[in-house]
């Protein structure tokens, strides 16, 4: 097949660790070509956000309306939408204009536990996320869309995987790269039950931008399997090598980012 485009509609982070920058090299060091749509500007680095510039949510629209006028999308990954409005202005989108498959990563909460939408717009992602193909929520995330206290292991991982397809009516991916232990499961439930991937913890504090990482992963992976498990356990994989490289990078004074380009560099 040709090579699979691939669009991301996310914010912007300018350390280049996370957000549409995490996006985009991913979507390239995976075979596919990337387009992006942004929802936000962030000032931040690797030791935290400093500020957040909204994209008007009729902006958005135009940006996504007027790409696929001219190009074929074959995937979209769906990160941070920062507001209510924008959270309603790509569900229309995918209800209305994006035929091809669709992962959500609902960038909800830090990786330090700090809530990054107010009560209204994870109102709206609750909305948007029975309209995609897959969502990508970690622990604390996923404990924020059910209402109730964070998995503590894979057992209740595995019953919140299962209660966020019931509700949702979409396959879940739950990740479990918060949960202790020195293997790192994530739990896919879908219509044929439930499945756990898992791989050996990698040691590191290059951790920024994984969720994002590993949800573009699957969006670049699918339209070249053509299989939502294979592209999963592909992501995984690529995912793991890049925390495993990510301490030659020596990016910033906190968090690094994973390293994209390890199998290139």
């Amino acid at each position: 097949m040709s090579t699979p485009t691939v669009l991301s509609i996310a914010g912007s982070d300018p350390s280049g660790g996370a957000g549409i920058q995490a996006d985009l090299k991913t979507f390239s060091a995976l075979g596919a070509y990337g387009c992006a749509a942004l929802t936000a500007l962030t000032a931040q680095n690797t030791r935290g956000v400093t500020g957040i510039h909204p994209v008007p949510p009729e902006f958005v629209r135009d940006q996504v309306l007027t790409l696929v006028d001219d190009v074929q999308v074959d995937a979209v990954k769906i990160g941070m939408l920062g507001s209510a409005a924008v959270a309603e202005a790509v569900a229309d989108l995918v209800g209305e204009v994006l035929d091809c498959p669709v992962v959500l990563d609902p960038v909800m909460v830090s990786t330090a536990g700090a809530r990054l939408l107010d009560r209204d717009a994870v109102e709206a992602v609750l909305r948007l996320a029975p309209l995609v193909d897959l969502v990508t929520p970690n622990g604390p995330e996923a404990a924020v869309m059910l209402g109730c206290e964070e998995a503590r292991t894979v057992t209740q991982q595995t019953e919140q995987a299962q209660e966020l397809y019931r509700r949702l009516g979409t396959r879940v991916l739950l990740k479990g790269g918060h949960l202790p232990g020195p293997r790192a499961t994530d739990v896919l439930a879908d219509h044929d039950g439930t499945a756990t991937l898992t791989a050996l913890r990698v040691v590191t504090d290059n951790t920024h931008g994984t969720g994002c990482t590993l949800s573009s992963a699957i969006a670049a992976l699918l339209p070249q399997r053509g299989d939502w498990g294979d592209a999963i356990e592909g992501a995984k994989d690529y995912l793991t090598d890049a925390l495993r490289r990510s301490d030659e990078l020596g990016i910033g004074h906190g968090a690094g980012p994973v390293h994209h380009f390890h199998e290139w560099w």
